[in-house]
């Protein structure tokens, strides 16, 4: 149950982790067992874009500038928004962190961590075998961008913005395991009692 508290402040909550970790599947969860939570995924929204892929720069600034905005309705309708989404720099991070000092919500910043050839194994499973639309695209631009040696490096690169961003929550994302993982953002979400516009301290 939430408290009080909570109830009267709305959640921006950052779920980071690399390809194939889960997290828009545990966002989707989330949102599911939370009604009217906004499960906001950038992949989808840009898949919205005409021929985003041959333009993928520009294609992700300006999903970014739209998820922006989207969960800014529903942080200032005191609603919950959770946003699964890969990010190996800071800056769409410090962008999150504004928008819920703005609208006076509380921020959360959780990263799923799994080994890094469980990793790709898993990647490349949910590739040959996609289950939406999202998880198709996200195997060709990960073609593009170098494969499996690319997806090591997101990894690192997660790691390096954790480096930045100390007070960040860390959950093991194992294969199979998905509702251990789910109790496990479940609970850090639920611990959560920050000053309106403030970062979170873990429990």
């Amino acid at each position: 149950m939430r408290s009080t508290y909570a109830c009267t402040v709305s959640r921006l909550i950052l779920l980071n982790g690399a390809p194939g970790s889960g997290k828009s599947t545990l966002a989707r969860l989330y949102a599911e067992r939370h009604p009217l939570t906004l499960a906001l995924d950038l992949d989808l929204l840009r898949s919205m874009l005409g021929s985003w892929l041959d333009r993928p720069t520009e294609a992700g600034l300006i999903t970014r500038s739209m998820a922006i905005e989207a969960a800014r309705v529903q942080l200032l309708a005191r609603r919950d928004v959770i946003v699964a989404q890969y990010l190996g720099r800071i800056r769409f991070v410090l962008e999150l962190e504004h928008l819920a000092r703005q609208t006076g919500a509380a921020f959360l910043e959780i990263a799923l961590l799994s080994d890094a050839e469980d990793l790709a194994a898993r990647f490349y499973r949910r590739s040959a075998q996609p289950e939406t639309a999202t998880h198709l695209d996200a195997a060709q631009l990960q073609d593009r961008s170098g494969g499996e040696a690319a997806l090591h490096q997101m990894s690192e690169r997660l790691l390096d913005v954790l480096v930045h961003r100390p007070r960040t929550l860390r959950i093991e994302s194992v294969d199979g395991q998905v509702e251990a993982a789910y109790s496990a953002l479940v609970a850090a979400i639920d611990a959560t009692v920050a000053p309106a516009g403030e970062r979170w301290s873990p429990p």
